[in-house]
């Protein structure tokens, strides 16, 4: 382990055991080696009505059931839920979906961003995280950001590039504090690179690394969080741009490789 004795939160320990460990189920036919995780639960509901999913497993926490659904999509399986909010819940949903058989990912979502020029729907690919929130590290030793997979990233660009959507590359600045955005803070985060804000990319990274799976991410742009105020921009009322998230980051997961290999992780 390292020795910060005075701050718990950086005392990383590598070792992969732990006291409770994800549950490992036997899923009749084997669990699709791809998932979707979205965090848009109506659009979730209304792929899986119009779709005709299959719920092959849940997830619980005490905020209710998390239900695991497969579709096929282009010939292949792909399963796809909901995270919840916040790094240490979606992680540790991250965590049993990998125990169940899942290795490719990519997630969807949106996020706040720390510049006025980018309007609300325009789609952000994160390209590392600052790890502002708690999660990453007990899944890392200490550090100030984590890079994307390289594989999950180009599987990403090269989806979007095909299909003509406009998207930005950057740094997300991701935090379990909504209510300390503080405007030194925005300034910072802006400064070193980062356009947008959320409270799950680091850990998702983080925990990918650890377990050996690939992660990806793709975020549309929401309410603004800048210096002089913030600016809810209506965010969340942009269905078209919610479904659409949701077969882009479809069509990136089916991209990806799903065997890494030790240059992944160097």
């Amino acid at each position: 382990m390292t020795d910060f004795p005075n701050f718990p939160v950086l005392d990383f320990d590598p070792d992969s055991e732990a006291v409770i460990s994800p549950p490992k189920k036997d899923i009749p036919g084997g669990f699709p080696d791809r998932a979707v995780i979205c965090f848009f639960r109506e659009v979730i509901e209304k792929v899986a009505m119009e779709h005709g999913a299959k719920k092959i497993s849940s997830v619980s926490s005490e905020g209710g059931e998390h239900p695991i659904y497969e579709i096929e999509h282009k010939g292949k399986r792909l399963a796809f839920f909901f995270p919840g909010v916040g790094a240490p819940l979606a992680a540790g949903l991250m965590e049993e979906v990998i125990a169940l058989g899942a290795s490719a990912f990519i997630a969807c979502g949106g996020c706040g961003v720390l510049d006025r020029s980018i309007a609300v729907g325009h789609l952000l690919v994160p390209t590392a995280a600052i790890r502002g929130e708690g999660t990453s590290y007990h899944y890392m030793p200490p550090s100030k950001e984590v890079l994307a997979d390289a594989d999950a990233l180009q599987a990403i660009e090269s989806t979007l590039n095909a299909r003509g959507v406009a998207y930005r590359l950057t740094k997300t600045w991701t935090t379990d504090a909504f209510y300390r955005e503080t405007p030194a803070k925005v300034r910072k985060y802006r400064a070193e690179g980062c356009l947008a804000v959320e409270m799950e990319a680091a850990a998702f990274m983080a925990v990918a690394r650890f377990r050996g799976v690939r992660f990806g991410m793709i975020l549309y742009g929401g309410d603004l969080v800048q210096v002089e105020g913030w600016d809810h921009r209506d965010w969340h009322d942009r269905t078209e741009i919610r479904e659409q998230l949701f077969w882009l980051a479809a069509d990136a997961c089916l991209e990806q490789k799903t065997q890494l290999t030790g240059e992944d992780h160097a």
